[in-house]
């Protein structure tokens, strides 16, 4: 009977009843469990599986270079008011409230590294995350324009809840790039939060967008009900570095 049960568990796609249905079956039969406190335990446990495996298939469908978790983060290595504004924006209200996040500050100072932990953390949260390097993401878009395939992605990308854009001012683009990620970030206000990192305050997002008219628009539509964290400070690669030579001089 055990076998059979296991067999039928396994066909209704029930992966964790399917191979711990006899221990739980023990287990409950030496503590006099209930029917239906035997379910109610049964059905947890498969419930929790499908989550982890969820939010596991999600971080993975987000294509994140690296995963980085909030809790791993040593938050005093961070600039002074990322560290501050940790608390509050882990607590992703951002998202809920449909705001922009920008990191602006030079390389290094965990830009990148915070982005992925609050992405990941809103993943296991249940919110839909897309991660891109503003580059790739470029290149994407106009390659679907040229397929005529653009509204498609547009329609893709106005689904997820947070999009991480990365490392805007490290490449600048042509007009038409400008003019597609102008759309796309237009699109989502107000409707989605978009979190960008940058290297280069707004007043030099001209040397990225070129024409002062698309830049100027580009910063009203991201800036409108945003956050703006200052990410300036010591580069976390030069403290890491330098822990080292210290540690090898001892």
């Amino acid at each position: 009977m055990i076998d059979t049960l296991k067999a039928q568990a396994k066909k209704l796609r029930l992966g964790y009843s399917a191979r711990h249905l006899e221990r739980h079956i023990k287990e409950a039969t030496a503590e006099n469990e209930s029917f239906e406190t035997f379910l109610a335990t049964l059905f947890e446990h498969e419930l929790a599986l499908r989550h982890e495996n969820s939010v596991k298939r999600r971080i993975k469908e987000a294509r994140f270079p690296y995963h980085k978790y909030l809790d791993e983060m040593d938050t005093t290595s961070l600039p002074q008011e990322a560290e501050q504004a940790f608390n509050e924006l882990r607590s992703l209200a951002f998202i809920r409230d449909k705001q922009n996040l920008i990191f602006a500050g030079n390389p290094g100072t965990g830009k990148t590294h915070l982005a992925i932990g609050l992405g990941i953390k809103a993943i296991q949260e249940g919110f839909k995350v897309h991660f891109a390097h503003v580059p790739s993401l470029i290149v994407e878009l106009k390659e679907s324009q040229s397929e005529r395939r653009l509204h498609r992605l547009k329609q893709k990308i106005e689904k997820f809840d947070l999009i991480i854009l990365d490392e805007l001012g490290y490449v600048s683009f042509d007009q038409e790039g400008a003019e597609l990620l102008f759309n796309m970030i237009s699109a989502r206000a107000e409707k989605a939060s978009t979190l960008i990192t940058t290297n280069l305050s707004f007043d030099r997002w001209k040397e990225i967008f070129h024409d002062p008219v698309i830049t100027a628009a580009i910063v009203d539509r991201i800036t409108h009900q945003s956050y703006v964290i200052n990410m300036s400070g010591t580069s976390y690669r030069y403290r890491a570095q330098k822990s080292f030579m210290a540690k090898q001089s001892n």
